[in-house]
């Protein structure tokens, strides 16, 4: 038994140290290639700190608005200091006409103007119906909501204070008063993201894409070297890894996954700490879903190289993916309002399902067993992309071997051709020396 198991633990033994040095040499590479390198450590070290700064501000403060007051009563005075003491919203500047508003709302001075008509005050005491306009820039959403959210509120007591008031001309007061005008009163508590902030629910989002795209982009820019740098611009020298397809895949991934798990724990965790980002997530958690979530974007990665002619192909092909990935994460659109082909597009890409996997743990809680779905297509995106991975490479290694034989009958013909040439010539200075 011992003289059967010694050939395959020698064996195993060689292919362990094959592995490693293809591993040793990809880390060279990495090192050496400076683009790779601005990818792989200067955007993933500043990306997410640029994106968690120019998103600190989460919410809008003191948004300037315009208001067109007509009615210049008692009662509109007194919305307009409700405005104006909203931490949302700061009155910029009333005019008389919505024209001037609409002047200083070209000249970007205010994002919204909150009119008010002649027969506002006149209306409310009257017991009849007031109403107001709200005119919101809808060229960012964060200015629509503000504006609107703040005039809501502001409306909303109002409405309640006119409601009391006129109750207690009534006679009811009190606690009758109260049930009167909030039949069924509510609380607003909001889950998850207790400031409704805008990075809250995005930039998770965006440090699993930058993940996913750094690492995407530098394995495609080591490729294009690769060939670049081979005369028959193969991606693997059959010469270095003849018959080592698997080892080379294996060797190569090792590398990217272990600077990439360094970067996971920076990205996922210390980020979103830092900057006070959602992070209820448990680390071993988080972990368990990087780890597959790296190798299915890994091989993705490799699988896709193969086919890239050189160094730039990757990021101009692939750079207008970003939105789009992010859409397909279900972020800013929800991925149950999906169609079948969005969803189904959305399924080739290890970000999709690493997004929406990221955030219920981190944003919302959960655990392994509850994003079951999302851990275990990863880790299915990971064997499929492998098993591909293993197949492209195997037809380059073939294809570098073809191109080396092809080499070898050119260079053997041209010897043969370059022999029989000399032959012809000495034939030749011999005749003429008989001559």
């Amino acid at each position: 038994m011992k003289i059967t198991r010694f050939p395959r633990i020698k064996r195993l033994k060689s292919n362990i140290k094959d592995t490693f040095d293809i591993f040793v040499n990809e880390m060279k590479m990495i090192s050496h290639d400076r683009g790779v390198v601005v990818i792989f450590i200067l955007a993933v070290l500043a990306y997410p700190l640029l994106y968690s700064l120019v998103y600190k501000n989460e919410t809008l403060a003191n948004l300037p608005v315009a208001v067109v007051d007509n009615s210049r009563s008692h009662e509109s005075t007194e919305l307009i200091r409700h405005l104006n003491a909203t931490p949302e919203v700061d009155v910029f500047s009333t005019y008389s006409s919505l024209y001037d508003a609409q002047k200083a709302f070209n000249q970007r001075l205010v994002n919204g103007v909150i009119y008010i008509p002649e027969d506002f005050g006149k209306n409310i005491n009257t017991g009849q119906k007031a109403n107001i306009s709200v005119y919101c820039d809808m060229s960012s959403f964060l200015y629509y909501r503000t504006v609107l959210q703040a005039t809501n509120h502001v409306v909303l007591d109002m409405g309640k204070d006119i409601q009391v008031k006129r109750l207690g001309e009534q006679g009811i007061t009190g606690e009758s008063a109260k049930i009167i005008t909030e039949p069924v009163p509510y609380n607003d508590v909001v889950l998850y993201n207790e400031t409704a902030g805008y990075a809250s629910f995005l930039v998770p989002a965006v440090l699993i894409l930058i993940l996913y795209q750094t690492l995407f982009f530098g394995i495609t820019i080591l490729a294009g070297t690769a060939r670049e740098e081979n005369r028959f611009h193969a991606l693997v020298s059959s010469s270095v890894h003849k018959g080592k397809t698997l080892r080379v895949v294996l060797g190569k991934s090792a590398a990217y996954f272990i600077i990439y798990l360094a970067w996971s724990i920076y990205v996922l965790k210390v980020i979103p700490q830092l900057f006070s980002l959602p992070h209820l997530g448990d680390s071993i958690d988080i972990i368990g879903l990087v780890v597959p979530f790296l190798l299915a974007s890994i091989f993705f990665a490799m699988t896709i190289s193969v086919f890239l002619p050189n160094r730039e192909t990757g990021m101009l092909v692939f750079g207008i993916f970003s939105l789009i990935l992010l859409f397909l994460g279900g972020v800013s659109w929800p991925y149950y309002n999906m169609n079948g082909f969005w969803k189904a597009f959305g399924w080739i890409f290890p970000s999709t399902h690493g997004i929406q996997g990221y955030i219920k743990i981190n944003t919302l809680g959960a655990d392994i067993q509850t994003i079951s779905k999302e851990y275990h297509t990863l880790w299915l995106q990971a064997l499929i992309y492998l098993l591909l991975c293993v197949w492209a490479y195997h037809w380059q290694i073939k294809k570098s071997l073809a191109n080396a034989r092809v080499r070898q009958m050119v260079s053997h013909k041209r010897e043969i051709a370059r022999n029989e040439s000399d032959e012809q010539t000495n034939t030749t200075k011999n005749s003429n020396a008989q001559s």
